[in-house]
């Protein structure tokens, strides 16, 4: 008979003992603390916030933590003529006193031959989340007699921002979180006469929005009837159309269907009839903002009275990020490219820096050169 083998034993895997400076006495029984209480780390709240839910989806909340540390910047631009409702408008966005108040050119005030640039900033927080907010006004613009290139001081701010944060991206010890003092989106106030846009409108619309988000808003819609809003809006569609004139959101940017379904509803409600108000009035048995007229209040939060609602859910609710992010990653990138284009791929300080150490090392590659001879 042959000899029966017996089967092979494989070793079993060996296990990694416990550090000694966490392993228990035998004498005392492993009793697990309950959640919440700390455990080995009672105290601290570290190693149960580790012992929790595992999954990707986990990232959204980080980012939310993190954002609410850090906060973020907003900076919103508002262009046009004098006594529409600029400061009034924004102000009843946020619902603070975020911009200067202006209520026009006073006798004894000159009015400035060119257009001036001023901003105000301040730090809203509303649920744990802070959102320095920056709003630039430009008093001046369209009160001249001659308004030829008046957008030209407006274009040059609007680059200048873009160049401050070229600089301190291209910097050898930049910042960790370089100020962010670009314009994320600028509103424009059409005059509400009812019949069609201005040279002035049409020329500004047409250079800006090349370089920043433009969305038009006609002002003091109160002043127009039903119908003559409609068709005004409808009239001032089709010009923009007709002079080749995108304002956000621009259709070449929408992601996916879902995206496009959602901004179509926008584009098609652009220009927004709005009606700003900071002061409150009693109406059915309700403090509501609103301007006191003649024949009664007119609600500026009432979506049957003005578009106000539906520009502020746009602005601050569904797309606010998203003005940041198309600043950032078209009309900056756009800057950026021709930037460095335009200097032979290099950055003027990044040149300076290159000749600099060039210069140095050059003695030293001709000592070397010499010695080999």
């Amino acid at each position: 008979m042959s000899e029966i083998v017996p089967p092979e034993v494989r070793p079993k895997p060996a296990v990694p003992a416990k550090p000694s400076h966490v392993a228990l006495p035998s004498s005392v029984p492993f009793v697990p603390s309950p959640q919440g209480t700390g455990g080995e780390g009672q105290g601290s709240g570290r190693g149960s916030a580790l012992l929790g839910y595992i999954g990707i989806d986990t990232i959204i909340e980080q980012m939310r933590k993190k954002t609410m540390k850090t906060g973020f910047d907003f900076n919103i631009m508002v262009v046009g003529q004098s006594g529409l409702g600029k400061s009034t408008l924004v102000n009843t966005l946020f619902k603070s006193q975020v911009s200067r108040r202006s209520t026009g050119w006073s006798r004894d005030e000159k009015i400035p031959k060119t257009v001036e640039i001023k901003s105000v900033s301040h730090v809203i927080e509303e649920g744990g989340v802070k959102m320095k907010l920056t709003v630039i006004d430009t008093p001046g613009f369209g009160d001249q007699i001659n308004n030829e290139n008046c957008w030209e001081p407006i274009s040059k701010y609007i680059n200048e921002q873009y160049e401050k944060f070229l600089k301190e991206e291209v910097n050898i010890a930049r910042k960790k979180r370089i100020p962010d003092t670009r314009v994320h989106c600028c509103l424009y106030f059409i005059s509400p006469t009812g019949h069609t846009l201005r040279q002035l409108d049409t020329e500004f619309m047409k250079h800006l929005s090349r370089v920043v988000n433009i969305i038009p808003i006609i002002a003091k819609s109160d002043t127009l009837t039903l119908d003559e809003k409609t068709e005004f809006k409808q009239r001032v569609r089709k010009e923009l159309e007709a002079c080749g004139i995108e304002c956000y959101p621009q259709k070449e940017f929408d992601e996916d269907m879902e995206d496009k379904s959602d901004n179509d509803k926008i584009r098609e409600a652009m220009p927004f009839a709005v009606v700003g108000s900071d002061k409150e009035y009693q109406a059915n048995g309700k403090r509501i903002l609103g301007r006191k007229t003649a024949w009664g209040v007119v609600e500026v939060e009432n979506p049957n009275h003005c578009e106000f609602s539906l520009l502020r859910d746009f602005m601050i609710r569904s797309h606010l990020q998203d003005l940041k992010e198309v600043t950032h990653n078209i009309h900056y990138e756009t800057y950026r490219a021709k930037r460095l284009n335009d200097n032979g791929g290099l950055h003027p300080i990044s040149s300076v820096l290159t000749f600099y150490h060039c210069c140095v090392s050059l003695p030293k590659q001709v000592s070397e050169d010499s010695s080999d001879h």
